[in-house]
This record gives structure tokens, C-alpha cells and sequence, in this order.
């Protein structure tokens, strides 16, 4: 009589991470909401060629804040990253990801290229502040049990702790056989169209003038 398999432990599941700009989804709402009160004004009140101006302009300017403020995103899971820039989604298997560096500009690099992580960005700024406050902690007076003041994890820039999440999220990936496979490109159409159809007809009203 044989004795019952046993079934493998299922491996741990992580969940996915996301990661967004608060001050561009902030700044995006914004512009919205003020270029929807002037152009819907135009619209209620111009004449025939005033609300074919505003048309247009709200068919280009709408997309465009979109695409630049609040469609940016970068997700992680187990298995892939997704980078959702303004024009572009790009899905890469960790297999794809050779690593990720924080610089002027967040990117991910693969062996076909690099892409910038719109949803990550770099504040040169906030590097220096964190940089003065690890420098005060590291002068900071000990007790005599040996402890500063400021002891603790060593402060880093909202972009670096971003990419060193990522990457301990590939490392975690590297013997996965659900991360292999090869880049997927895929342009964002619904933010391209309406923003070549509002420029055309923007360029045809200034050529009516």
C-alpha cells in the first residue's frame, strides 16, 4: 500500500505594487478642470468659429494633460513590470529587465533599449535634503550607549526607494519560469487619435484666419 503524495507547499504570492506621481495626478486634475470651465465657456457662449476653436483645442489639450499627468503609472508583480508612459505601455518580463537606475530620470534598460519611467520621477532637490539629513545624522553626538540621535534606516529620495523596491522585486523573480518572454510595446492609440485629429483642426481654423 503506498503512501499518499504530498502536495508541494504553493510558493508565496506578492501582491502587486503600484507607483504614481501625487503631484502630477494633482497638477493634472487641476489643469483639467481649469481648461474644461474655459473651454466650456467658450462653448456655451462664442460664436461658430469660437466653439469650433474650443472644440479643438480641448480635443488636443485633454488627451495631452491626460497622457502627461495622470495616465503615467508603473506596476510590479511577481512576474512582470508594466510601464504605462504618455504615448506608450510597455510590458516587460523580469527575464527582459537587465537592471534600473535612478539618474536625472528613472529607467528601466533591457537588452533591445531603455525606457523611462514617467510615473517615478527624480527630484534633484529632494536628493539633496536627504543627503543633508543622513549628513546631520552621521554627526550627530552618541550617547554613551553608543546610539545618535538620528540612528535608524538611512534616508533615501522617494525615487530611489521606488527602484530599489523594483529591484528587489526581480530578484525575487530571477528563477521564475512565469517571468521569462520578450517586451511588448503597445502605443496608446486612444490618447494619439484625438490629439493629431484636435491639432489638425486646429491648424485648419488658424489657416481659415
Amino acid at each position: 500500500m503506498t503512501s499518499p503524495e504530498r502536495s508541494s507547499p504553493p510558493q508565496q504570492q506578492f501582491a502587486e505594487r503600484s507607483y504614481r506621481s501625487p503631484a502630477a495626478l494633482v497638477g493634472g486634475v487641476l489643469l483639467l478642470l481649469l481648461g474644461l470651465w474655459l473651454g466650456g465657456d467658450a462653448l456655451l457662449r462664442g460664436d461658430a468659429r469660437t466653439k469650433l476653436t474650443a472644440m479643438f483645442t480641448l480635443l488636443l489639450g485633454v488627451p495631452l494633460v491626460t497622457a502627461f499627468t495622470l495616465r503615467p503609472q508603473v506596476r510590479a508583480n511577481e512576474d512582470r513590470l508594466v510601464v504605462r508612459n504618455p504615448f506608450r505601455t510597455i510590458t516587460l518580463p523580469w527575464s527582459a529587465v537587465e537592471y534600473l537606475r535612478a539618474m536625472f530620470s528613472a529607467e528601466v534598460f533591457t537588452s533591445e533599449g531603455k525606457y523611462q519611467l514617467w510615473a517615478v520621477p527624480v527630484s534633484l532637490r529632494q536628493r539633496k535634503k536627504v543627503s543633508k539629513q543622513a549628513a546631520r545624522g552621521a554627526n550627530a553626538p552618541r550617547s554613551r550607549f553608543g546610539l545618535g540621535a538620528d540612528d535608524g534606516p538611512v534616508p533615501r529620495a522617494m525615487a530611489d526607494q521606488t527602484l530599489d523596491e523594483l529591484r528587489e522585486i526581480k530578484e525575487r523573480a530571477a528563477h521564475r519560469e512565469s517571468a521569462t518572454g520578450e517586451p511588448v510595446v503597445r502605443w496608446a492609440y486612444e490618447i494619439i487619435a484625438p490629439c493629431v485629429a484636435g491639432a489638425v483642426g486646429l491648424a485648419v481654423m488658424i489657416g481659415l484666419q
